[in-house]
């Protein structure tokens, strides 16, 4: 029981992510104005419904890497966890004050990917485009896992082959532009390179402090 409470209290810190897209939402308009970051190589990539399939796997894909990094090192997940949240503060603050809108293909079928996409098209507008928030998370993962001791050939893999196909996913389904994806890259590289080299333990220790105090209280209470 008590590795369970142990685990499940860090692990709860990851309510923070679906409560920041509260404001993502917010902010997910037009009603500031919008720019375009369209290239000629945006122009020139393909769309591939097929990859809607890695777009939707990426929910799944952060929260179970950091579920993983929850439960195998506490010190790499907080890393993250706060790199994350970090990278969600500016890339929200960069869309307050520079909207950018990306233009979304004509859908024609009725197949199951074209409807997977209609779907996404329809609950997320094509504005919070600068910087990609999927690339971002995903890339993050990729730091994450290089920064894991026990990173083995498997898990490796997995973290880089997944987070690949998500970043590209972003392109090929006309999600982003290819500035929305190196702009994720540069803002979630730097955060996390920043953060490794901070001493966070008085982080840890302000973010255990509430739970710290419930388990004193409940021992009191024996």
């Amino acid at each position: 029981m008590k590795k369970i409470i142990t685990n499940l209290m860090p692990f709860s810190l990851m309510l923070s992510i679906p409560v920041s897209n509260f404001v993502y939402c917010l902010l997910n308009n037009a009603n500031r104005g919008t720019h375009s970051l369209v290239t000629d190589f945006d122009l020139g990539v393909p769309f591939l419904k097929v990859f809607i399939v890695p777009y939707l796997i990426w929910y799944f894909f952060i929260f179970g890497t950091l579920t993983y990094f929850c439960f195998k090192d506490k010190k790499i997940y907080y890393r993250t966890l706060l790199s994350i949240n970090l990278g969600l503060l500016i890339a929200y603050t960069i869309y307050f004050f520079f909207q950018t809108t990306v233009p979304r293909p004509d859908l024609v079928g009725n197949d199951l990917l074209t409807k997977l996409i209609a779907f996404v098209y329809n609950v997320d507008h094509p504005y919070n485009a600068f910087p990609s928030i999927h690339v971002l998370t995903s890339f993050l993962m990729i730091k994450a896992i290089n920064k894991y001791p026990a990173k083995n050939y498997l898990n490796v893999t997995l973290v880089y082959i997944t987070a690949t196909l998500i970043i590209l996913a972003t392109q090929f389904i006309k999600q982003h532009v290819i500035l929305d994806l190196f702009s994720a890259i540069v803002l979630g590289g730097l955060i996390f390179d920043l953060l490794f080299y901070v001493n966070t333990e008085g982080l840890r220790a302000w973010l255990k402090a509430p739970y710290l105090w419930l388990m004193m209280k409940k021992r009191s209470e024996v």
